[in-house]
């Protein structure tokens, strides 16, 4: 009897393994605005789902890191869901204080950006598979708001 429920398992997992999986891509990284205790930045990522039903985003979970260094993180409770059978774009928004971007004076140098690495983590509940992270890692280069952009 073990040896049927052992191929029945392995018969399950295999197929579920199988399975097509919701992809994801970071399509942006841009500057977004200025309060007055830090900078935002805006991530956008391109969500594809490929069931006919739409699936709910239990959470993301970010980090933004610079120099080696985690400049900000983060974790988004329930930003939606993912349309049935169709592409969908997710903002997430990430802040760095002025304090952590001063600490950053070198890399900034003259050309005024920063070099990061976005890690993300969206967290969704997929039907028959259940809670599913879909990792995502951007490395590029930021600019850093100048008083023109701070006032447009």
């Amino acid at each position: 009897m073990s040896q049927l429920l052992d191929k029945a398992k392995n018969f399950v997992s295999e197929k579920v393994n199988d399975m097509a999986k919701p992809e994801a891509s970071v399509t942006d990284v841009d500057f977004k605005r200025v309060s007055k205790d830090n900078v935002e930045y805006l991530a956008k990522v391109s969500v594809r789902n490929p069931y006919s039903t739409s699936i709910p985003i239990c959470e993301i979970n970010y980090s933004f890191k610079s120099a080696s260094r985690e400049i900000a993180s983060g974790k988004i409770p329930d930003p939606g869901s993912l349309k049935a059978k169709d592409t969908t774009m997710v903002d997430v928004p990430v802040k760095v204080p002025y304090s952590i971007l001063m600490s950053l004076a070198k890399d900034i140098g003259a050309d005024w950006d920063i070099d990061y690495q976005l890690d993300l983590g969206l967290v969704i509940d997929v039907p028959v598979i259940g809670i599913f992270t879909i990792p995502l890692s951007q490395k590029g280069e930021i600019k850093l708001p100048t008083l023109s952009t701070m006032f447009a």
